[in-house]
């Protein structure tokens, strides 16, 4: 790697800002992409409590170029941007803040780091039915991007959370015009789901710590040809995946989306091509060691 560039009067400044924020990979992960390519930027983090005091700090700084924004402010921010594209206020929460001379425009990678994540794995979505179990924030994000940019032939959400699943469900009913389907999680309402689902996309903790060994899918309810998407990057083989992988079926880990959504920042930050290959070299060191 690189060193990194001397800290000048005109170094441009990013920061991931959360509470908590100190397992976050992206100081590393943006710290070494700047550094391969050159740049004249630093990534920092901070430990926020009030959000519209930082997004009035950065917009008063000249050199505050960029903002990712992880829990738990990914929804409060939305109030404090000048500008939001569409499919992000539908979406209800972003990720990524640009500082354009004082001018703050909010945006989110989440969803399009997994579309990405998809179309490099070869998975069609256009007119294929999609299993998403979960229907938090995760969910929110690829739901909104699959039904404007993929074109599904239909979305089914299954969740445990009544009243989180409807308004996910009549959000995207009201804002998309893909057909939409909702219940609560079930072993019944799985098993339906399952026996029409072309991809399935996991967007629930289930397979985090502590829950490693854990699946909501049992091996039996798999079928040939299908496509299994665990948004959970750590480990980065998730029991579904184990499973879904031993069936012979097609799998996609969450560190994909992750890096993707990176890469998308990254691009916005600075304007130029962001070395992947780089940005992924550091994820797989920290999640391997």
């Amino acid at each position: 790697m690189k060193n990194i560039r001397p800290i000048g009067t005109g170094t441009r400044i990013c920061a991931i800002i959360g509470n908590p924020v100190g397992h976050s990979l992206s100081p590393a992960i943006h710290n070494a992409a700047f550094a391969e390519l050159e740049l004249d930027y630093v990534y920092v983090a901070f430990r926020v409590e009030d959000v519209k005091r930082a997004l009035d700090g950065m917009r008063a700084l000249e050199n505050f170029r960029g903002l990712s924004v992880t829990i738990p402010h990914k929804l409060e921010v939305m109030k404090y941007v000048d500008e939001l594209a569409p499919v992000d206020r539908h979406i209800g929460a972003i990720n990524t803040v640009i500082n354009d001379n004082g001018r703050l425009t909010g945006f989110g990678t989440d969803g399009p780091g997994a579309l990405k994540a998809l179309q490099d794995a070869g998975a069609e979505v256009t007119d294929k039915h999609i299993l998403m179990l979960g229907a938090g924030g995760a969910s929110r994000a690829i739901a909104f991007t699959l039904a404007k940019d993929a074109g599904p032939a239909e979305l089914n959400i299954l969740d445990v959370d009544g009243p989180v699943l409807g308004r996910l469900a009549a959000d995207l009913t009201s804002g998309t015009d893909v057909a939409i389907r909702s219940k609560i999680l079930t072993d019944k309402a799985l098993s339906d789901a399952m026996s029409v689902a072309d991809i399935i996309i996991h967007c629930t903790p289930v397979g985090m710590h502590p829950k490693e060994n854990a699946s909501l899918i049992p091996k039996t309810l798999f079928r040939p040809d299908q496509v299994v998407f665990d948004v959970v990057y750590n480990p980065l083989e998730t029991c579904l995946l184990a499973d879904a992988k031993a069936r012979g079926l097609r799998v996609i880990s969450g560190v994909d989306m992750f890096i993707n959504q990176a890469v998308l920042q990254f691009e916005r930050f600075t304007g130029v091509a962001a070395p992947e290959g780089v940005m992924r070299r550091v994820v797989m060191e920290h999640l391997t060691t």
